[in-house]
């Protein structure tokens, strides 16, 4: 069975999902969706993606840039089984979905409250089997639900605080972010903590956040009260067996985010992405009932996984999470606990 995927949005995360997609066995783009002739328009052509205008009045400004385009992102959704929703938040293409009758799966910008099913692919997927709408949380949320929810399961969590030190902006971006101060979020907790809980809502956990002058990636330092004593190597082997998590060591002369982005490079990964969640073995310490470790996220890829397994989920092609998350993963040569 392979399914068409619309995406409505090709920009950092439209553009990302578009190849992953593409890498599935079982999948394919029916098209992406554009609302000016940008060079990721040019480039969405390049790789031979059908291109489709946000609205009639959009088209023009296409054939003046010389950019052939299928149609509108109305008649792109009567040829697709499924749209992922890369739109800047609040872009109000719910109505258009339901009148269509299509499934739809957003990104972290929205709320909760926009389909009621928030999605990470351990936790969830089979809440999301069949659902119609949902959300994949965040990329500061993702990251934390995977480290998170594999102790919750073995060890069991009584409660956590964890600290995002959060990128200024994303690398393309020039036009914001703090350039030479370090700017607190004064308001507790940020809004990840409420964002963890729509997926693990049992889970007592607060965070605290503040925007620093790098574009790479968001760092976490993350304190968890355990329910059983376990040593450092016990969470690691845990850690080992769980999807999507990788580990770095400062004793190998990684001990910085730009430090993990070079790594990503040259394990050749498309566009130097890191889908998986970097921790950092050497921080992991347990003192008593406290575990704390440092994690690494890279805002611009981790969630695109996800997004394939929300996929399968809401349409019902495999049934069993692991094996949908390991076919996502082998297809994405992403670092696995399968072998």
């Amino acid at each position: 069975m392979t399914v068409r995927v619309a995406i409505n949005g090709y920009g950092t995360i439209g553009k990302r999902v578009a190849e992953a997609v593409s890498l599935q066995e079982d999948m394919e783009v029916a098209g992406v969706v554009k609302r000016s002739p940008t060079f990721e328009a040019f480039m969405a052509v390049e790789w031979a993606l059908p291109l489709y205008a946000a609205s009639k009045e959009n088209i023009k400004g296409f054939e003046d840039a010389g950019l052939p385009v299928e149609g509108t992102v109305e008649e792109l959704l009567d040829d697709a089984d499924i749209v992922v929703d890369c739109t800047p938040k609040k872009a109000g293409y719910k109505e258009l979905y339901q009148k269509k009758k299509i499934k739809a799966i957003w990104q972290g910008g929205e709320k909760h409250e926009l389909t009621g099913l928030s999605f990470n692919a351990y936790p969830m997927y089979e809440k999301a089997y069949g659902a119609d709408l949902l959300r994949i949380v965040s990329c500061n949320t993702t990251g934390l639900i995977r480290t998170l929810y594999p102790l919750m399961q073995e060890v069991g969590v009584k409660n956590v605080l964890a600290t995002m030190i959060r990128r200024g902006a994303d690398p393309w971006d020039s036009k914001k972010g703090p350039i030479n101060a370090i700017e607190p979020v004064l308001k507790i907790p940020s809004h990840h903590g409420p964002d963890v809980r729509s997926v693990l809502p049992s889970l007592d956990i607060q965070t605290t956040a503040v925007a620093v002058p790098t574009t790479l990636m968001h760092l976490h330092s993350v304190a968890v009260k355990l329910a059983k004593d376990v040593s450092a190597d016990d969470i690691l082997e845990i850690w080992d067996n769980s999807p999507r998590l990788m580990f770095v060591d400062a004793g190998m002369g990684i001990k910085s985010t730009a430090q993990i982005m070079e790594l990503a490079k040259d394990m050749e990964r498309s566009r130097g992405d890191l889908y998986e969640i970097a921790i950092w073995e050497d921080s992991v310490h347990v003192v008593g009932d406290m575990l704390y470790y440092y994690q690494a996220i890279h805002q611009e890829s981790d969630v695109v996984p996800e997004n394939i397994d929300a996929i399968r989920a809401m349409l019902q092609m495999e049934s069993d999470k692991m094996q949908s998350i390991e076919r996502t993963d082998r297809a994405m040569g992403i670092i696995n606990p399968y072998e």
